[in-house]
């Protein structure tokens, strides 16, 4: 039996691997606390339509795209992301940015995840999503393993930080020999119906997954899709009001952390569990302002339903409701709704007219605008 630091320095190498297990008395008030908010989250939308509903799930899978690339230091494009999202969910958005091949790919993941919830989690679906995150082959400059359990030819997978003469070893996760049998074991109990709480299998199945480490790359993006397809099937719907990522990269520092804690503890997870849904009530809490930016664009737009405007007009206000960078200006303008800068001032000054624009401080060529909610 391993006794020592030594011997079992990692969770995978206890005994009892992968043996979960969780004080649940401890877990009642978080688990409570989590459920009640997802009840009143879930019930607020019931009376919501069909059209804001979808807008909400447009921009929530929009947060959960950007967000689950921004904790691996990604950054995607917004507009990218969000036209990819509303072309797979048919949801009209005016023109669409071109398509981005690796936007594509996590949105595809995070789409399958969420909207085949009900179907079974399988080595070739894991695969696929593998293959659309890294649609070249490489990571980077790094040619990886894409579509297949990584095989550990370069050496152990190991999560490291610092430069490369001062690296911090935070993880190695388990030889890739009998990585198959481990996945397989993992993906059994996944697909089997739930004995416990939902929720706590959602926080399972995220903890175990990364702990597994399967791929060459991709695996912190892979497992919380993982988890967000759990949290699907514990509300039995494909539509999203909340963004887990989100949360999780707001506290990122902590969520690795915690992680890094989890995985050389030893197979209790009561803390990671925890602290996973204390996690998840606080993104639930905070689709407050998601869904209040929805309800008042269509406020908005009731407002000004009278009002005639152009396929631009209409184009660029709804992406200031839905924010650019930095100020409005007829350059900008132009641009985005890929016209001359004659037909663009003239857009603009036809929303000042009626009050739907004003202008900021400031005169000349750089003249800013901003839309008056």
């Amino acid at each position: 039996m391993n006794t020592t630091d030594d011997l079992a320095l990692y969770i995978w190498q206890q005994p009892d691997w992968p043996h979960w297990r969780f004080d649940a008395a401890a877990l009642a008030g978080p688990l409570a606390q989590a459920h009640r908010a997802q009840g009143y989250l879930l019930g607020r939308m019931a009376d919501w339509g069909l059209a804001q509903r979808e807008q909400a799930t447009l921009l929530v899978l929009t947060q959960e795209v950007i967000k689950t690339s921004e904790i691996e230091g990604e950054r995607l494009d917004l507009q990218a992301v969000r036209s990819s999202i509303a072309r797979r969910l048919g949801v009209d958005i005016g023109a669409l940015a071109p398509a981005d091949r690796h936007v594509e790919g996590v949105v595809e993941m995070v789409l399958d995840a969420t909207g085949r919830f009900d179907q079974p989690l399988t080595p070739e679906r894991l695969f696929g999503w593998h293959a659309a995150l890294f649609p070249t082959g490489y990571s980077g400059m790094t040619p990886i393993r894409t579509g297949a359990w990584r095989d550990d030819a370069g050496g152990p997978m190991q999560v490291v930080s610092g430069a490369a003469r001062r690296q911090k070893i935070h993880y190695q996760a388990p030889s890739a020999s009998g990585l198959a049998r481990q996945t397989e074991q993992f993906l059994q109990w996944f697909n089997a119906d739930a004995l416990g709480d939902a929720l706590i299998k959602a926080g399972l199945a995220h903890l175990w997954l990364v702990t597994l480490h399967p791929f060459d790359d991709g695996n912190g993006r892979i497992s919380r899709a993982v988890g967000e397809m759990a949290l699907a099937r514990a509300e039995g719907s494909s539509q999203r009001f909340y963004s887990l990522s989100a949360q999780i990269q707001r506290e990122r520092k902590a969520y690795y952390d915690q992680l890094e804690a989890t995985q050389k503890g030893t197979l209790d997870v009561t803390a990671w569990l925890d602290w996973f849904l204390g996690c998840l009530l606080r993104a639930v809490e905070g689709a407050d302002g998601i869904l209040s930016a929805v309800q008042d664009k269509a406020k908005f737009w009731q407002r000004w339903a009278g009002t005639p405007l152009n396929a631009r007009q209409i184009k660029l206000v709804n992406r200031l409701q839905d924010g650019i960078e930095g100020k409005l200006t007829t350059a900008k303008w132009a641009a985005m709704a890929n016209c001359s800068s004659d037909t663009a001032l003239r857009d603009i000054n036809e929303l000042l007219a009626c009050g739907m624009l004003r202008k900021l401080e400031g005169g000349g060529r750089s003249s800013g605008y901003e839309l008056l909610r």
